[in-house]
């Protein structure tokens, strides 16, 4: 059984989430405060935390911040009332694998809870492991492990699973519907800026020590894996 973390300062959401919750059959517990809901996820180890971003004590953002520098696994549903593209991508960049906004229905959320815990179950996107070796770039699915020239990358799980789905379909065009079917398990994602923010990421850990590009923008249709050396007249990425 799934272990569920719900913070919420709302009693009414947070009490109809835990019930939606439970009824689904996952085991859960809830906090309204940041700083004991953090305690909570520190020591009991949830699979997944239903995160709103304003929070008495400990916001949201610092929230993710500080569970991340200690797991990249769990993951994490924030849920806000704010709907502005900068708070997404706040929220995406403090660590957070998904993203959905106030109001909702219980559908839809646990539509998201249980496509984000498939992927953490089964930490890769396939059965096969072997290892994808192009440019300097080594992905190991295995280890979940990726390495520049050697040296490794900084990758979250999500992050991880986003660039082994592009590798394991070099050459061909991958849209944003696409890679949220293979990473997040359903199509389509509250914003696009979900996947963006994430590829931005991933161009950070596997590009900016490289001697290649490997992620490239197809604007308006998605994003291409093919590697291609740098040259001195390239644009900032």
């Amino acid at each position: 059984m799934a272990r569920i973390l719900v913070v919420e300062d709302d009693p009414i959401i947070r009490q109809t989430e835990e019930y939606a919750l439970k009824r689904a059959g996952f085991e859960v517990t809830s906090s309204a405060d940041g700083i004991a809901g953090l305690e909570i996820a520190l020591t009991w180890k949830p699979d997944l935390i239903v995160l709103d971003l304003m929070l008495p004590g400990l916001d949201g953002l610092r929230f993710a911040e500080e569970v991340r520098r200690t797991s990249s696994d769990v993951a994490i549903v924030m849920v806000t009332a704010l709907d502005s593209e900068r708070d997404t991508v706040r929220g995406l960049d403090a660590g957070a694998d998904d993203y959905i906004g106030k109001p909702f229905a219980m559908e839809e959320l646990l539509a998201r809870v249980r496509a984000n815990l498939r992927r953490v179950r089964s930490r890769v996107l396939a059965e096969d492991n072997e290892v994808i070796a192009v440019g300097d770039l080594a992905i190991e699915p295995g280890e979940l492990r990726a390495t520049v020239a050697g040296n490794p990358a900084n990758l979250r799980l999500k992050e991880f699973q986003l660039l082994l789905a592009l590798a394991r379909n070099a050459g061909s065009l991958m849209s944003r519907q696409r890679l949220a079917a293979e990473v997040w398990g359903y199509g389509h994602l509250a914003t696009s800026r979900t996947i963006d923010v994430h590829i931005r990421r991933v161009r950070q850990a596997v590009e900016e020590d490289s001697a290649y590009t490997y992620i490239h923008t197809v604007h308006g249709a998605g994003y291409r894996f093919e590697a291609r050396p740098k040259t001195a007249g390239d644009p900032p990425r």
